[in-house]
């Protein structure tokens, strides 16, 4: 009897049940690495801003605590950030010719804020509140990471929900108490553990059973 199908026949058919059953799986594999990918996240990606502001040189290197630019971080949702004259207090002294600062001086002159591209963006149906997470003993490094050693700004953590949820079941391992929130390099005691993160989880009341409720994020 005469072969219908040439041998290579066979060959093609098994690539073809292989991609069959391999190919959904790789396709969601794919999406599932375009989704944590940096392209998705803008982890250590740095935005163009107006001014190429260093925060290795004005908090590591000036000592200029966070609170002196971002002046509502301990109480309000947003942290905030400096007005043009805020800049000026210190720049119209120092480095007040210099090219770089430019924008900075026609802010003040034309009376308009520089536009700052956010770099911690959240969706509009997320609700953060910065003023809670600093009274709970949230240091700025858990969500910020080193800033103090970032000649430009770029996010750090990737911000998606899954990474929040992490942290909300289980807060202890990122408290510290209230006095060392705006320390970069702050660390625990070597001997503490767990048991200054418990302590401190009562100290600040922090309800971990309400934590991951949606209505916490979503309002």
């Amino acid at each position: 009897m005469p072969q219908v199908f040439h041998p290579s026949a066979n060959t093609l058919s098994r690539v073809v049940l292989f991609s069959l059953v391999v190919g959904p799986a790789a396709l969601l594999g794919l999406v599932y690495l375009l989704v944590r990918s940096p392209y998705q996240t803008q982890v250590r990606v740095v935005r163009e801003q107006p001014v190429q502001f260093s925060h290795e040189h004005h908090v590591n290197g000036l000592g200029i605590d966070c609170r002196f630019c971002h002046t509502s971080v301990e109480t309000a949702a947003s942290a905030g950030m400096p007005a043009t004259h805020t800049c000026m207090t210190c720049h119209s002294q120092i480095w007040s010719d210099s090219p770089l600062l430019e924008p900075v001086r026609a802010s003040m002159k034309n009376q308009e804020p520089l536009a700052w591209a956010r770099i911690h963006d959240l969706p509009d149906f997320v609700y953060f509140h910065h003023g809670i997470h600093v009274q709970k003993g949230v240091g700025c490094v858990e969500c910020h990471g080193r800033i103090d050693k970032m000649p430009l700004a770029w996010r750090e953590k990737p911000l998606t929900m899954e990474w929040c949820l992490e942290c909300h079941r289980n807060p202890e391992p990122r408290l510290r108490p209230k006095d060392d929130v705006f320390a970069m390099d702050w660390e625990p005691p070597a001997d503490s553990g767990l048991a200054l993160g418990r302590e401190l989880l009562q100290k600040n009341h922090v309800e971990v059973g309400q934590l991951t409720n949606c209505s916490i994020c979503h309002r």
